[in-house]
């Protein structure tokens, strides 16, 4: 059944094309919901098409909307408003739709064939020396719900992580443990291996300042005494020693990433969130000393004095870049040509989607262009998906200072803020423990992920725990709390040998306004996909729930005593169950059947 809105641009633009000669794109028509103040279901703006009709808004309106409502059975009626031409649709569609639609549990899915784009999506790419933190979580969450929705708005979907295991703040913890650990394990600590590892990474930190306030109480300057640094000096030596692969040292720098990697892969766990292939940057930053050595021959790239090699792109509006350094160690930017590349070979993708903080935006635009000046035309598909930094209320996180939020501490404080809340409001009831600690858990996590994923990814937001896990309002808890209300509904009709179906001709207004609701999913998920946004489909959810509680509380449903209009309103009940449950599985949400 095809998108309404698709038929009614159709039939606008074959009226532009009769009544006024004049071609016009689908995209110049805009259709939107008819506000509620108005009588009607979608309103085109009629402005625009005042200059090929030379008639005054109203008529120009009248005149379509007289084409429209003769060209379509599904068009019911018009009015036009000052240029506004409201268009109301038949019942008989609506509930045409619902019925169509009633059997798929995958409504608003649509299944990629083999042909379809292939999209890569990167995400996490945690640094090997600490614990994923805050900032992670919102990097996991929109990149693993982006997938998803990718996918579902056709799309087949491949998703990365790249983990960081190489490079001089590796070796900050490397060193720091091989000074001071006296043969410390993650087993003889207690600790879990990347908190372990992150230990380490905080006490160079403490080391090295406290190097640098005895270099300056004795004259000099915080320059002079970083230069001076024997701490800092001895940490690049390790980073030098690796890259020309030191058996020592690239024994400690397994056995150390070991202990990480075991503790990545809990978190992940715990979080929900998967990939189809791992990166390594120790694995791809030779392939990019390579692309570095043939972009020398190509002068795309060009070796100064102390034979640090360069990229000049003051042309391009940005600055020069450094892609290797003098003693020929690679930087950032070194991997990740050798990253894509490999990626490039490995699937063949048509697009490939960053998804890393705006603090990076700059990089992107550097690594793009350099990509493209190599003449990789897959590099054309490359796009930086740039989210805004996570803050808490008490402000900015430092992992060095060791002032991070990390991630599976957060996550035990949702379940338990869950717990303390549930308690409070009596929500859990009749549940055996086991069963009311997983229920916790799904609403925790539950409350993290949309409180996360509501806000659009561009935008800077502020994390506060005990807001999220609230049973009222635009949050997590409060759309599964609607859906757990739905399946008990539903558990007592077919107790009470109440069946779903939609049998009834009329609907009430508010009943519209939800099928209406409905249909809309489809075009949200593929606008979300588009772009690269889930707080489009979190906030679509909550729009729906709320337009489903206004319903519950203004209309009986078990209660009624009409048979076919009970009949209707549980069937509706149900495909609003649907939706719920399709939209929070894009976000990676479960929701629970009973709270």
């Amino acid at each position: 059944m095809q998108n309404i809105e698709r038929i009614l641009a159709e039939s606008a633009q074959k009226a532009i094309a009769e009544l006024y000669t004049k071609s016009i794109e689908l995209a110049d028509i805009v259709i939107q919901p008819t506000r509620k103040e108005f009588e009607g279901d979608f309103t085109i703006l009629v402005f625009p098409f005042v200059a090929h009709s030379k008639k005054k808004p109203d008529e120009t309106a009248n005149e379509i909307g007289a084409f429209i409502k003769n060209d379509l059975k599904e068009v019911e009626a018009f009015n036009s408003i000052k240029g506004f031409l409201n268009i109301s649709i038949t019942k008989s569609y609506w509930l045409d739709f619902l019925k169509l639609i009633s059997t798929d549990k995958e409504y608003g899915f649509v299944q990629p064939a083999k042909e379809a784009p292939t999209v890569m999506i990167e995400y996490s790419c945690p640094n090997s020396n600490k614990p994923l933190h805050l900032g992670h979580v919102r990097n996991n969450l929109i990149g693993f719900s982006i997938s998803r929705i990718v996918k579902a708005a056709c799309n087949n979907v491949i998703k990365v992580n790249l983990i960081n295991d190489r490079g001089i703040h590796i070796c900050k913890s490397m060193l720091a443990w091989k000074k001071w650990g006296e043969n410390e394990t993650p087993a003889s600590s207690g600790l879990k291996g990347d908190f372990f590892v992150g230990k380490y990474y905080v006490l160079f930190d403490k080391k090295y300042k406290e190097e640098l306030k005895t270099l300056i109480g004795q004259g000099l300057s915080e320059e002079e005494a970083d230069k001076k640094s024997l701490l800092m000096e001895e940490a690049h030596e390790m980073l030098r020693l690796w890259e020309s692969g030191d058996s020592e040292v690239i024994q400690l720098w397994e056995m150390m990433n070991s202990w990480v990697y075991e503790g990545f892969n809990q978190t992940y766990k715990a979080m929900g969130v998967d990939f189809d292939k791992v990166y390594y940057e120790s694995e791809t930053y030779l392939m990019g000393k390579e692309i570095v050595d043939d972009g020398l021959m190509k002068e795309i790239f060009y070796r100064r004095t102390d034979h640090s090699v360069w990229v000049d792109l003051t042309h391009d509006g940005l600055d020069e870049k450094l892609v290797l350094r003098s003693d020929g160690t690679s930087v950032y930017i070194t991997q990740d040509l050798g990253t894509a590349y490999l990626r490039s070979q490995d699937f063949k993708f048509d697009k490939l989607v960053y998804v890393v903080a705006n603090e990076q935006e700059y990089h992107f635009k550097v690594l793009f262009l350099i990509l493209k000046k190599l003449g990789y035309t897959w590099a054309n598909g490359c796009y930086h998906l740039s989210y805004g930094m996570v803050e808490l209320p008490e402000g900015k996180m430092k992992s060095r200072e060791g002032t991070v939020v990390d991630a599976d501490d957060l996550m035990q404080e949702m379940v338990d803020t869950a717990r303390e809340i549930s308690k409070e409001l009596g929500k859990i009831e009749n549940f055996e423990s086991e069963e009311a600690e997983a229920l916790y858990k799904t609403i925790g996590m539950g409350a993290l992920k949309y409180f996360i994923l509501k806000v659009d990814p561009k935008k800077k937001m502020l994390f506060n725990p005990r807001e999220s896990v609230d049973f009222e309002g635009n949050t997590g808890p409060f759309i599964q709390y609607t859906y757990a209300r739905i399946c008990s509904l539903l558990r007592k009709a077919k107790e009470m040998g109440f069946e779903a179906s939609i049998g009834v001709t009329d609907m009430s207004g508010k009943e519209k306004d939800l099928v209406r609701k409905i249909v809309k999913f489809p075009a949200i998920v593929k606008e979300s996909a588009n772009g690269y946004n889930p707080a489009l489909v979190a906030n679509y959810t909550y729009d729906i729930v709320k337009e489903y509680n206004q319903f519950y509380h203004d209309y009986p449903v078990l209660k009624e005593e009409n048979q076919e209009q009970r009949s209707f309103r549980i069937a509706l009940s149900q495909q609003v169950g649907q939706v719920i449950k399709n939209a929070f599985w894009l976000l990676g949400i479960d929701v629970p059947e009973r709270m």
